[in-house]
């Protein structure tokens, strides 16, 4: 049979297994409930399965039957596929009244990750059924903590692009979308596919005093709001339009009542950039900026990075690869090309810094809901569809099958 009807065959299971994972979701980096729903779902295939010890995460190995010497890998032995999905839920509380929805208070499967698991199960039943022809070995990535925690980069510290003996020679991740993409299109391109995001707090320090006499005090507030609109300024005049970055003040809080001058004043601010020589000198130039403004105006200020990620770079050629799998395996109105990188970040970008490799969107905007009207991801009213499902797995049986034959 072919890929996509063993692939539609099991569609009911992986449901099952998704709305199983979708009520009971996780945060973080550990994930024992999803865990185990993995390992028992994978139970029972010719699998080499190992689980995490600093996060929840199963690495399973698949090594086909045809092994032997072969260019496609980096040291000269059979080469290596990695497929990812990501597991971790986010702090939402869900209001999509779906028969399945979480039964965990504030916690939510708001990004269809619950999807990306089942999905990348599915495809761990294809190729297991077609191990005897594989001329190399598949790694199942099955990951915690992308909601920054940065899962992917301690699954790499424990080894998984070399969890079949050899590195891997590609990475694909297949990520849904409960908006702007009809239900089983695809689309990704090729350079920046998604944007580097830095999560950065600023604290200004000042002298509190009584709000009738500022002159005794050191007021934060005003460096803080000049700070804000410096920032702005600093986009527009010291960075490319073609290679751009975008910054958000997105929490200010100074003060407690009308009449008294704040110690501080502390801003939370998001920045995204497409580029590795943007992303270092926004770096650089927010922290600069910060501290000499304040001390400008006779005061100090901290300026501390958290919870960063890089750019997510898909190869030219795998992405190429793989719309063309897309539109093999499904057919040309499948496929999108993504016009410009999304401002969205990933942890993939972490394998894809070590891996030539692909991260590949998919609508899963339930029919009738107008794509453009939907809730996006990360809402708690967003809603994915099962039906894409076989799709995705049948996609990750494919390239991997492809791209270790190429």
């Amino acid at each position: 049979m072919a890929i996509t009807e063993d692939a539609a065959a099991i569609a009911g299971e992986l449901a099952h297994l998704r709305r199983a994972i979708h009520a009971e979701p996780e945060i973080g980096l550990h994930l024992p409930l999803t865990q185990e729903k993995i390992v028992a779902a994978l139970d029972g295939l010719p699998l080499e399965i190992t689980l995490g010890s600093a996060l929840s995460s199963v690495t399973a190995v698949l090594r086909g039957g045809v092994q032997g010497d072969s260019a496609g890998g980096t040291g000269g032995g059979a080469p290596v596929v990695l497929l990812r999905a990501d597991m971790d839920a986010l702090p939402v509380s869900e209001r999509t009244g779906l028969g399945f929805e979480s039964r965990i208070d504030g916690t939510m499967h708001a990004c269809g990750h619950d999807l990306h698991s089942a999905m990348l199960v599915g495809a761990a039943r294809l190729l297991s059924e077609r191990q005897a022809d594989l001329p190399g070995s598949v790694v199942f990535m099955f990951q915690p903590g992308e909601e920054g925690h940065g899962g992917a980069r301690f699954m790499i510290e424990e080894g998984v692009l070399d969890a079949a003996g050899e590195r891997a020679a590609a990475a694909y991740a297949l990520h849904v979308a409960s908006a702007e993409l009809r239900a089983g299109v695809f689309s990704t391109r090729g350079g920046p596919m998604m944007a580097a995001a830095e999560a950065l707090g600023i604290t200004v320090h000042g002298r509190g005093g009584h709000g009738s006499q500022p002159h005794h005090a050191a007021d934060p507030i005003p460096v803080a709001c000049e700070i804000v609109t410096a920032l702005q300024v600093l986009v527009t005049r010291s960075f490319d339009i073609f290679d751009p970055v975008v910054i958000t003040v997105g929490s200010f809080h100074a003060g407690t009542t009308d009449n008294v001058i704040p110690d501080e004043a502390r801003l939370q601010v998001t920045i995204r950039s497409f580029s590795a020589a943007s992303r270092e000198q926004v770096r650089e130039a927010v922290v600069r900026l910060v501290h000499d403004i304040a001390s400008a105006h006779g005061l100090t200020a901290t300026a501390k990075f958290r919870d960063s990620y890089p750019v997510t770079v898909n190869d030219q050629r795998e992405a190429q690869f793989a719309a063309e799998v897309v539109t093999d395996l499904l057919g040309e109105d499948r496929y999108q090309p993504q016009p410009n990188p999304m401002a969205g970040a990933e942890d993939f970008s972490y394998v894809l810094e070590q891996v030539p490799g692909a991260f590949v969107m998919l609508g899963a905007c339930p029919p009738p809901v107008d794509p453009a009207t939907a809730p996006f991801n990360h809402s708690a009213f967003a809603v994915f569809d099962d039906t894409v499902l076989a799709d995705g797995a049948a996609l990750f049986t494919e390239l991997a099958v492809r791209r270790l034959n190429r």
